[in-house]
């Protein structure tokens, strides 16, 4: 089968990993890589002996499809030139800067009748992917995705940035629009929120809470997902899964409750807590890179005409929905009068002219 002849425009800290990935697959010839910063261009493309430009104009009439991982910023303008031509596209999360721009990325890819994927990678994390086959149906979801401040995406805050990944996962486990979003935030390092916190109540009734914020000393990635049937909890950061359900002897037997005022040891109670009463199960996760897998499933729905698993109208949603909470968190009132507003804490327009 004849090889697919990509290229990756943008090389930076992300877009590197792209080109690593693309050059190293027998399905794919990497013609080139394109950055704006000809040192980083040039540096990538000598690593993996292919051409290096600085204009992604220059490698329209060269591709089968391309991978695009350039700032957010410029995602509608790059990636449009490439849908126009009916260039297979893999543009990275978020689709765009906001929900408007995305939407015409969306209707040029439909008008074209082009493939459009979108980089949300954590749908092809291993532990996310046991995590739905394995968390029933959700009634409520709790996320976490904490991170130090890194320097990059800072055109974007942290709603964009890294609360979409978790947006994209919960609407695919939920499978219905939220009927109601609330969220507060803060600017700690510069122009836009980089600690959120939302609650999103869904038109079925699940409930969901995200905490996201890039100014923490560490990093964590977590899920907890309860259903009727007991709870899953899911770290994606070290891709462990773990089910929690209540066993035949809390179901059907005497509760613990019962069994303590009937004088039952209460240390041993405690000891029988998980095991005996809750049943906790380590589930199998599958050794998979979420990269690879991402740029895999891509080349095979541009070989065979087939829909990704996130293509346009996925992202599209996932990020109204972060317009939403971005919206909520700039209008967040801090106080019971209104005299502190959005994540900037700052006055409102009417308490500054009062304080003027």
């Amino acid at each position: 089968m004849k090889r697919l002849k990509m290229a990756v425009i943008g090389v930076g800290a992300l877009g590197r990993h792209h080109a690593r990935i693309l050059a190293g697959l027998d399905a794919v010839e990497l013609v080139a890589v394109v950055d704006s910063d000809a040192r980083r261009a040039q540096s990538i493309a000598d690593q993996h002996g292919v051409d290096w430009q600085t204009d992604h104009r220059s490698v329209l009439d060269r591709v089968d499809a391309v991978s695009i991982v350039v700032p957010t910023c410029a995602h509608l303008a790059v990636a449009s030139e490439f849908l126009a031509r009916r260039i297979p596209t893999l543009v990275e999360k978020p689709l765009a800067c906001d929900a408007h721009q995305a939407e015409k990325l969306v209707a040029l890819a439909e008008r074209t009748g082009t493939l459009l994927q979108v980089g949300h990678v954590e749908r092809f994390n291993p532990a996310s992917q046991v995590m739905r086959q394995s968390c029933g149906t959700p009634r409520y979801i709790r996320a976490e995705r904490l991170s130090p401040y890194t320097f990059r995406s800072t055109d974007i805050g942290v709603v964009h940035d890294m609360m979409v990944h978790d947006l994209d996962l919960i609407l695919d486990l939920v499978g219905c629009d939220a009927r109601h979003v609330d969220a507060l935030g803060v600017s700690a390092m510069g122009e836009h929120e980089d600690a959120v916190q939302a609650r999103i109540v869904f038109e079925n009734g699940c409930v969901a809470d995200l905490t996201a914020s890039r100014i923490n000393p560490t990093v964590r990635r977590t899920f907890q997902v309860w259903s009727f049937d007991g709870c899953l909890h899911a770290d994606l950061q070290t891709r462990q899964v773990t089910q929690f359900a209540p066993s035949a002897t809390l179901r059907f037997g005497p509760s613990p409750l019962t069994l303590a005022r009937a004088g039952a040891d209460l240390q041993q109670l405690k000891q029988d807590v998980f095991g005996r009463f809750i049943e906790m199960k380590e589930l199998a996760v599958p050794e998979q890179d979420a990269l690879t897998a991402e740029l895999l499933s891509f080349i095979d729905c541009v070989r065979a005409g087939q829909q990704p698993l996130v293509g346009g109208p996925e992202a599209l949603r996932a990020l109204r929905l972060a317009d939403r909470i971005v919206e909520c968190v700039a209008s967040h009132r801090w106080d019971s009068d209104g005299r502190f507003v959005g994540p900037f804490i700052s006055m409102s327009p009417r308490e500054e002219k009062r304080a003027a």
